[in-house]
């Protein structure tokens, strides 16, 4: 419906933030089929066709930012399905910036650490145990978990002219978690 809104408007977009994902730790032992599945359609299927059904619509010139996660890169335990998830879109940024670069696209992956948001909060369902989950996280050399302000403005610029060179780049939001 808001493809065919956005269609009616004839302005086309010059933006598109594909931020699909979700995620919750179940380990290697108790990974089921459903889980599995349910986890790549959300973060990866999520991501592809919000791209895919924009495509027509975009003006030359577009940006088009997806939302990885450092947890492709880290390997925390128990949380698997969604670093495999995540680690799909980095390749899908990486393969879509050239399959798009003649039509005058750029794709690019914002990659945020740890972000305060409820699908941050929620991946501890105890709230006994919450607060020791994000002060682990927080063990970053800023010692603390970033606003979705701050990770907000990565996109911004991402989505930018002032990222005009740049396309299949990955811009790590994470204060430091995964680059020092």
């Amino acid at each position: 419906r808001l493809m065919d809104v956005i269609r009616a408007s004839g302005a086309g977009l010059d933006i598109v933030f594909a931020n699909a994902g979700s995620g919750e730790y179940v380990t290697l032992e108790d990974e089921t089929p459903e889980h599995l599945i349910d986890t790549f359609n959300r973060n990866v299927g999520g991501t592809v066709f919000t791209v895919q059904k924009t495509l027509p619509l975009l003006n030359p010139g577009a940006s088009i930012v997806l939302a990885g996660s450092t947890a492709a890169t880290r390997g925390t335990p128990a949380f698997g399905a969604y670093a495999a998830a995540k680690a799909a879109i980095r390749s899908f940024g990486r393969t879509w910036a050239t399959e798009l670069a003649d039509r005058g696209f750029r794709v690019n992956t914002v990659v945020p650490g740890p972000i305060l948001t409820p699908g941050l909060t929620e991946l501890e369902p105890d709230p006994d145990h919450r607060q020791t989950m994000l002060d682990n996280l927080a063990s970053n050399p800023m010692k603390r978990i970033g606003s979705a302000e701050e990770l907000a403005a990565a996109v911004v610029f991402l989505a930018s002219d002032a990222s005009s060179f740049m396309t299949g780049s990955e811009v790590t939001v994470d204060g430091g978690m995964n680059q020092v």
